[in-house]
């Protein structure tokens, strides 16, 4: 079958939702990627500006070749891998019915980066990418690109699998979102210092069954340090939904929650607690999606409102305090603007329409917005 994305036509062999692809089932497009790769074009369009000398991007998992075709066609050097070999003619079937030059290999993703360097590498692959982290950390000039899809374990909601993939202790907490981009990039910061480099994220989103970073990279071994710096745990009452976070490797969990006196305080991490994008960065990339895009509006409602995010660790759901506190849930543009008149900061979440941040706490909440 045919798709066009991004103003260019592809074959595809089996378009499906990529939450219900399993390992093994063949060469696919995912429909629901659509907003990930519009957004890394636009990306890539706004770290041209950044970085000129960059040229080469690495697309480490290609699949059908819709997202290298994507990168060929913003004029980058573009090399594809993949280890199946009908992944491989496809991919070169679409580079070459539109004319792109783009260097396809059939050959492993770890491999050839151990083996060479580019500017972009791009981490695509079916559920966790920590195994081809190394690699790309230590192999990468510029930028590294990550989705992740296993957000069961990231989130903490398959907690044994989230751990030995991460190497942290993930909480399936009601913010599932922020929890499991705030993993996946303590992970990669840790992987990327381990090479004395620092690992940054200039753009990060969580949107349906992803988490998606573009971490931009430093190899100066005190930066990397200070990314190290950043990270974290957070503590949170399963009772009250009070939460804190604290910096540095060593916990220091309470033994009962300073607000309501309850048991039930869960500790996570090492989480990564700084800001999960650059926000200069992120007005240059909704400033670089074009309405060709499928996902234009969303990507730039996306944007916008990563752009405007605060960077607490942790969001709230309105609608859950609401039901605690059994009251009816304001408008959230009234909700805010109460939190704001009464001094605090608050901000919606990027990735669903009932979360918020502010650095006010439970009870701080309930008394500015009427509670």
């Amino acid at each position: 079958m045919r798709v066009t994305e991004g103003g260019i036509e592809f074959a595809v062999e089996d378009a499906r939702d990529g939450a219900s692809q399993g390992r093994g089932e063949g060469v696919f497009y995912n429909p629901t990627q659509e907003l990930n790769r519009d957004v890394t074009v636009a990306v890539l369009r706004a770290y041209r500006g950044r970085e000129p000398r960059a040229e080469t991007y690495l697309d480490a998992m290609t699949a059908s070749g819709v997202r290298a075709c994507r990168a060929a066609n913003e004029g980058w050097n573009v090399t594809a891998l993949d280890t199946d070999p009908d992944a491989v003619a496809l991919a070169r079937e679409n580079a070459d019915r539109n004319g792109f030059a783009v260097d396809v290999i059939e050959r492993d993703a770890n491999v050839h980066m151990h083996d060479s360097t580019a500017d972009v590498i791009d981490l695509d692959p079916f559920g966790t990418p920590i195994p081809f982290a190394d690699a790309a950390l230590s192999n990468a000039r510029d930028l590294v690109c990550v989705t992740a899809t296993d957000t069961a374990p990231l989130c903490g909601a398959h907690f044994e699998s989230g751990v030995r993939s991460y190497g942290t202790v993930p909480r399936n907490t009601d913010y599932h979102p922020e929890m499991g981009l705030r993993v996946l990039l303590s992970a990669l910061v840790r992987t990327a210092a381990r090479y004395d480099t620092a690992a940054r994220p200039v753009c990060s989103h969580v949107s349906r069954h992803y988490a998606r970073t573009y971490l931009e990279l430093d190899g100066r071994a005190t930066k990397a340090d200070e990314c190290i710096d950043e990270l974290g745990y957070v503590h949170h009452c399963e009772d009250c939904l009070t939460r804190d976070h604290e910096f540095g490797l060593i916990a220091h969990p309470p033994d009962d929650c300073p607000a309501c006196g309850g048991n039930r305080v869960v500790t996570a991490g090492p989480l990564w607690l700084g800001a999960v994008r650059d926000r200069e960065f992120v007005a240059a990339v909704r400033e670089s999606v074009d309405d060709g895009m499928g996902e234009a509006a969303r990507a730039r409602r996306t944007l916008d409102r990563l752009e405007a995010e605060l960077d607490e660790p942790t969001h709230y759901d309105q609608h859950r305090l609401c039901k605690e506190w059994t009251r009816s849930a304001p408008a959230m543009d009234d909700f805010l603007a109460d939190l704001r008149a009464a001094g605090f900061e608050a901000s919606r979440a990027h990735y669903h329409g009932t979360a918020f941040k502010t650095n006010a706490s439970v009870t701080e909440i309930r008394d500015a917005t009427g509670g």
